[in-house]
C-alpha cells in the first residue's frame, strides 16, 4: 500500500500546489513514484477548479517542475483510516485540519521538516507576491519531509 502525502493551504492555488509539485519531483527523482502518492487541497472552497496561481506556475516553471493540477477542497476521505500525512502550510490550516480530523498521527506543518527556514508558517504569497521566497521555504520543507517519510515508512 502506498504512502499518501497531502499538502493543505487555504485556497489550494499557491502554497499547497507548489508543495505538491516540488514534493512530487523529489519523489520521482528518488524512484519512489509507486510508493508515495502526492496530492494537495485547500480548506476553503474559494478557488475550486481553478489552476494554480500564475506566480506559483511561474516559479515552478523557472525550476523545471511541471504542474497542471486544479484547486479542490479537502474532504473526509482525504484522511481515510488516519494514514495520510497531512501537511499544513501554516498554523491556521493546521488548526482547521485538527478541527476536521482530530489529532491524527501524521498531521504537521511543512516547516517542521525544514532545516534552513525560520518560523513555523509558510506565508501566503497570494497577498505579497513573494513566490520565490515561498518556493525556497517549500523546497527546504519538502526535502526534510521526504527524508522523514522514507525513515518512518522504511522506503
Amino acid at each position: 500500500m502506498a504512502v499518501r502525502v497531502l499538502f493543505v493551504c487555504l485556497g489550494n492555488i499557491c502554497r499547497s500546489p507548489m508543495a505538491e509539485a516540488v514534493f512530487q519531483k523529489l519523489v520521482d527523482d528518488a524512484g519512489l513514484t509507486d510508493e508515495i502518492l502526492v496530492d494537495s487541497a485547500g480548506t476553503s472552497s474559494y478557488h475550486i477548479g481553478e489552476p494554480a496561481h500564475p506566480g506559483t506556475r511561474r516559479v515552478l516553471s523557472h525550476h523545471g517542475i511541471p504542474y497542471d493540477g486544479r484547486a479542490r477542497q479537502i474532504k473526509p476521505e482525504d484522511n481515510a483510516n488516519g494514514t495520510t500525512y497531512l501537511i499544513a502550510m501554516d498554523s491556521d490550516n493546521l488548526e482547521e485540519l485538527r478541527r476536521r480530523f482530530g489529532d491524527v498521527p501524521h498531521l504537521h506543518r511543512l516547516l517542521e521538516f525544514a532545516t534552513h527556514a525560520n518560523g513555523h508558517d509558510v506565508p501566503d504569497p497570494y497577498y505579497t507576491d513573494n513566490f520565490d521566497y515561498v518556493y525556497r521555504l517549500v523546497d527546504d520543507g519538502c526535502r526534510g519531509l521526504l527524508d522523514a517519510v522514507r525513515r518512518q515508512e522504511n522506503l
